[in-house]
């Protein structure tokens, strides 16, 4: 069931079964109830900042303010912080301030449409707009040489307009296109993938595929192993489909959107062309954890700093910028993935947050890109208040 302002909608599947069912022979129908909640956007208050809740001794402060609708962060070896702004079309510099705790001064470096995805090597910044991907020299300044393109022919973005980008330890650039729907069959095979790419543009090729939205990715420090937070797909009921931790690899398929969770049937869809759902669910790869449906992760990062504690090392931490189809909101805050001696992933932990207030009915933050700076401190972006947070460990 849908439901706007009271408006009360029944949405009925023919054919197949419920998202939770095997297949059958026999004609099946299932009802599914949607929620529309958004909590109101209040300020950023000192006061509601200083309410945010972290482990003991860690200390969460603005690293910088007034800064639009800042979306993904990359830190240069220096220091410097880059910011993107998608709706703006800006990427903006923040020198570093050693000692200071808050990024200095604020300069416009680029700008161009749709910008957003940032990732930094060997000199130079890589920008991803929606169909385009970009790179510049930095300057001993910190600004940017003029954007040079390398490829105009992204997939078109539909409903996932905001591509990321990062390096991986075989100094590839990796590039992740969300899909253009909420679940559909793509017409383009780029579309609902991540993609890799050499750094002077050659070598274009999908690594992974069947990932409705995978915007933060990182790779585990010891094993060098890559993974990824998928976004759900909507309108299937509150607690479904849960956000999913995948192990991503080489070649493989992760189901959207036939197949999610562990092997379950998205019935909205028809089947696989030339297969059943259960065929096909056995050639896709499941994802290794879940969490809560609808929190809609957004950066992740990995720790391998020297300033937190000792166990926090080697753990992945992740924005949940926040839920809207859902009843009761979920998200708003940061989560850490506490990852075992073997470098698999074990459980999930609150960490920081969260940004909701007002008994739940309101927010003062939906956070977005993560970034560890060389000070081993988080720089969070809030992309609503136009906020950039730093956490820090101060002890104690």
């Amino acid at each position: 069931m849908k439901t706007f302002s009271g408006l009360v909608v029944a949405v009925i599947l023919g054919s197949g079964t419920q998202a939770f069912a095997q297949e059958s022979a026999e004609p099946a129908r299932a009802t599914y109830e949607g929620n529309v909640f958004r909590p109101a956007k209040v300020e950023a208050t000192d006061a509601r900042v200083s309410a945010l809740r972290a482990p003991g001794g860690f200390a969460v402060t603005k690293y910088a303010e007034n800064m639009g609708k800042p979306r993904m962060l990359a830190v240069a070896p220096n220091g410097d912080v880059y910011v993107s702004d998608r709706e703006k079309g800006t990427v903006t510099l923040l020198r570093h301030a050693q000692g200071t705790g808050k990024g200095g001064a604020a300069i416009e470096v680029a700008r161009a449409a749709d910008l957003h995805g940032l990732a930094i090597m060997d000199g130079k910044l890589y920008i991803a707009a929606i169909r385009e991907l970009y790179v510049a020299d930095i300057q001993g300044d910190g600004t940017l040489s003029e954007l040079k393109v390398l490829y105009s022919d992204l997939p078109d973005a539909g409903q996932h307009p905001n591509r990321t980008l990062r390096f991986g330890p075989d100094k590839k650039l990796y590039l992740s296109i969300g899909s253009t729907c909420n679940a559909c069959d793509e017409p383009n095979p780029e579309s609902a993938t991540i993609v890799q790419i050499n750094t002077d543009g050659s070598g274009r090729r999908i690594f992974a595929k069947g990932l409705r939205n995978t915007i933060g990715f990182d790779w585990h420090p010891l094993t060098k192993e890559m993974y990824g937070f998928d976004h759900g797909i909507d309108w299937l009921g509150d607690e479904q489909q849960r956000e999913e931790l995948n192990l991503l690899k080489e070649g493989a398929d992760y189901g959207w959107p036939y197949i999610f969770e562990s092997g379950k049937f998205n019935v909205a869809e028809e089947a696989p062309p030339g297969m059943t759902f259960a065929e096909y669910a056995s050639k896709t790869t499941p994802p290794v954890q879940l969490y809560t449906a609808h929190a809609s992760p957004l950066g992740l990062v990995f720790y391998t700093g020297e300033q937190f504690p000792a166990e926090y090392r080697n753990d992945a931490f992740v924005t949940m910028r926040g839920s809207w189809n859902r009843s009761e909101p979920a998200g708003y805050k940061v989560i850490r993935v506490k990852y075992d001696s073997q470098g698999r992933p074990v459980r999930f932990e609150d960490f920081v947050g969260s940004w909701l207030t007002n008994n739940n009915q309101a927010h003062f933050g939906r956070i977005a890109g993560i970034a560890q700076h060389i000070d081993g401190s988080l720089l969070i972006a809030d992309d609503t208040n136009g906020v950039i947070y730093r956490v820090a460990y101060t002890g104690g």
